[in-house]
Parts: structure tokens; C-alpha cells; sequence
């Protein structure tokens, strides 16, 4: 028997483009007392990230799979298939690397070995949602000699922050020496750069603040004012606005607005309805504020965007967009009386009125929610980050 560890050292979230490392530990644990007999022993073991994909049939058409290439020889136990066994298709995948060979473990000892690997830019973000899902997983194989591998599975949450794949690298004006032994640091220096770069862009997107205000009315008229700070925001931040309602010319007796996100399928891959698919977007509710305002001049309003989220993003099949949700509840009567007159010539009972006809209506702003630090990330919405499997 052998036991397998794998270890994120830095947590489950990454940011594409920077590199994961992985400690995998293999160990005998017999007590170190058993006889030489005991010994355990390893024919390989290897190493790969990839990127399921798996979408609702009744909501999205696929074109059929491309069955002119197929897996080599996918239904060997012998053969390294990461996705074996996975729902949907593998849609992207790190070049495999082999973390030893021949390894024969006495009873009690333990070795070590460390895994590398820079996540690819170019990929989706990590996502579940109604109509189509984007797992990554680090997988690792292992395989005795004259038995089928096993396969341990390490699951990963990737933020992918756009604009990084038109970056290039600065090179540096001095020449260097073209060594194999320099290429290891310098891909280092680029995923740090690339990560430092990534910082400083969600720094300066989401600081910028600007007042921007908007006019919100009805058929009947000026209903009230809603500002807010900005337009652009990270992972964890909260949504602040205000409405003013002094100024509005119909009177709001209510408003609730909800933080959402917008999943639509591309149209070239919508499920058409009149085949048994269902609507091809969804909508998910992040946060929500409902008030009555009857008496209310001015009110405000702070949504958070949870860490466990997903960043607004587009591909080929899918885009996911975030909004702010409005729904006012107004009087159909202009000149609505709802408080009592200041002065009465003399004392008397005033009533309001026991019924109100009302209108109601909605409004959506867009706004944009990008990635934040996958440190911060990782802390505050923390998954697993070791996984275990004995062979």
C-alpha cells in the first residue's frame, strides 16, 4: 500500500498566467518494523492540468464531437488520460510532465517531489453556472507495475483577468548568454512580472471614481435620481449608490435593487425553444436591498460581490455579464397625499388613504466585475487545497 499527497503550497484560486506549484508525496505507511519483504514500489507517476467542459443539452446545441481524431487508445487502463472518467470534453490542457520513475519505497520512508506549472492565458475562467460549466482540476497518475493507474484529482479555481494575452514580455537591452540553465529563471521572472502587471491593471480599473447619475422615470413622470461612484469593480468590493427621491415629480412607494449576473448562450449555440429547449439566458441573484420609501427624500444602498463569484467574462458558447436590477413601485395618482398637512386651523384626525394605485416597473444598469487577488480569494472563500488517495 502507498499513500499519495498532493499540496497547493499557496491555496486553491489562481490567476491565468501564473505558475502553480504543487509538493506530491509519496509514502510507505508501514511502520518502519515490517520486514524488507514490505517494500512498495512505483512504475511512474505524471503530472497535467486540464479544463473540463460540460453544458446543459437543453439549453445549449453543440456541434457534434470531431470524431476523426480520436483519444489514443482510450479505453487501455495502461494510458495517462487526465479527464478519464470526467463529465463534458477536455478544452484545454498543460503538456504532461513525469515526476519520476521506478520509485521503491522501504517501509515508514517518504519522498517528495515538486510539480510546476504556469496556467495558460488563453483559457476560460473557473465557472458553474446553468448553461455551461468550466472545471480545472491538477491531476496526478500514478501506476504500479502490471496494474491499471490511478488517478488523484486536485481541483483548482482559475480568475482569468483579459488584455494579458496582447502583453509582451520586456526584454532587456543587455545581451545575455544563451544558456538552458537561465530558462528556468527567466520564465520565473515573466510569471511574476505577468502576475505584478495584473495588479496594477485591476489597481487602476477599479480605483478610478467619477459621480454618475442617473434620471429614472416612468410613463407618468420624474420618479428620482440614482447616483453612484463607479462603474468597475473587483471580487469583494461593494456596490454603493444613492437615490434621491425629493426631486421626482411621481411618488416611489418602494424600490428593491439586486446585484446579478447575466449568463446568455451565444446565439449560434442557443437550444431553439420549439426543440424542448428552455430560455438561453439565466439570471443569478449575488445580493439584494428592498426599502419602502414612502416618506423617504434620500437613501442609499450597499451591495457586496461575493469572493466566490465569477468575473464577468465572453467566449465562443457563453458570456456572463454583471447588472444592477431596479424595481420601483409608484403611484398612479400625481398629487398623492401621503403625510398629514403642517397646519390645520383645528384639531382632527387624519387617515391615509387605505388604498393606492400603484404602477410598477424595472431598470437595468450594467456594471463590470473583474478578478481580484487570488491570495485574497483564497482566504476568504477557502476550498480545499490537499487531496489524498491510497493505491
Amino acid at each position: 500500500m502507498i499513500e499519495v499527497v498532493a499540496e497547493l503550497s499557496r491555496g486553491p484560486v489562481f490567476l491565468a498566467g501564473e505558475a502553480l506549484e504543487c509538493v506530491v508525496t509519496v509514502t510507505n505507511p508501514l511502520p518502519p518494523t515490517a520486514t524488507s519483504a514490505s517494500s512498495e514500489a512505483l512504475a511512474w507517476a505524471s503530472a497535467q492540468i486540464h479544463c473540463q467542459f460540460h453544458a446543459s443539452e437543453s439549453r445549449v446545441a453543440l456541434p457534434p464531437p470531431d470524431s476523426s481524431q480520436p483519444d489514443v487508445q482510450p479505453d487501455s487502463q495502461t494510458v495517462f488520460l487526465p479527464h478519464r472518467g470526467e463529465r463534458g470534453q477536455c478544452i484545454l490542457s498543460t503538456p504532461p510532465k513525469i515526476l519520476f520513475c521506478d520509485l521503491r519505497l522501504d517501509p515508514g520512508e517518504s519522498k517528495s517531489y515538486s510539480y510546476s506549472e504556469v496556467l495558460p492565458i488563453e483559457g476560460p475562467p473557473s465557472f458553474r453556472g446553468q448553461s455551461v460549466k468550466y472545471v480545472y482540476k491538477l491531476t496526478i497518475g500514478c501506476q504500479r507495475v502490471n496494474s491499471p493507474i490511478t488517478l488523484l484529482r486536485v481541483p483548482l479555481r482559475v480568475l482569468v483577468l483579459t488584455g494579458l494575452q496582447d502583453v509582451r514580455f520586456p526584454q532587456d537591452e543587455a545581451v545575455a548568454p544563451s544558456s538552458p540553465f537561465l530558462e528556468e529563471d527567466e520564465g520565473g521572472k515573466k510569471d511574476s512580472w505577468l502576475a505584478e502587471l495584473a495588479g496594477e491593471r485591476l489597481m487602476a480599473a477599479t480605483s478610478c471614481r467619477s459621480l454618475h447619475l442617473y434620471n429614472i422615470s416612468d410613463g407618468q413622470g420624474k420618479v428620482g435620481t440614482f447616483g453612484i461612484f463607479k462603474s468597475v469593480y473587483r471580487l469583494g468590493e461593494d456596490v454603493v449608490g444613492t437615490l434621491n427621491l425629493g426631486e421626482g415629480t411621481v411618488a416611489c412607494l418602494q424600490f428593491s435593487v439586486s446585484l446579478q449576473t447575466e449568463e446568455r448562450v451565444q446565439p449560434e449555440y442557443q437550444r431553439r425553444r420549439g426543440t424542448g429547449g428552455v430560455s438561453s439566458v439565466s439570471h443569478v441573484t449575488h445580493a439584494r436591498h428592498q426599502e419602502s420609501c414612502l416618506h423617504t427624500t434620500r437613501t442609499s444602498f450597499s451591495l457586496p460581490i461575493p469572493l466566490s463569484s465569477t468575473p464577468g467574462f465572453c467566449t465562443a458558447i457563453v458570456s456572463l455579464k454583471w447588472r444592477l436590477h431596479f424595481e420601483f413601485v409608484t403611484s398612479r395618482e400625481p398629487g398623492l397625499v401621503l403625510l398629514p398637512p403642517v397646519e390645520q386651523p383645528e384639531p382632527t384626525t387624519w387617515t391615509g388613504p387605505e388604498q393606492v394605485p400603484v404602477d410598477t416597473f424595472s431598470w437595468d444598469l450594467p456594471i463590470k466585475v473583474l478578478p481580484t487577488s487570488p491570495t485574497l480569494a483564497s482566504y476568504a472563500a477557502p476550498g480545499p487545497s490537499t487531496s489524498t488517495i491510497t493505491i
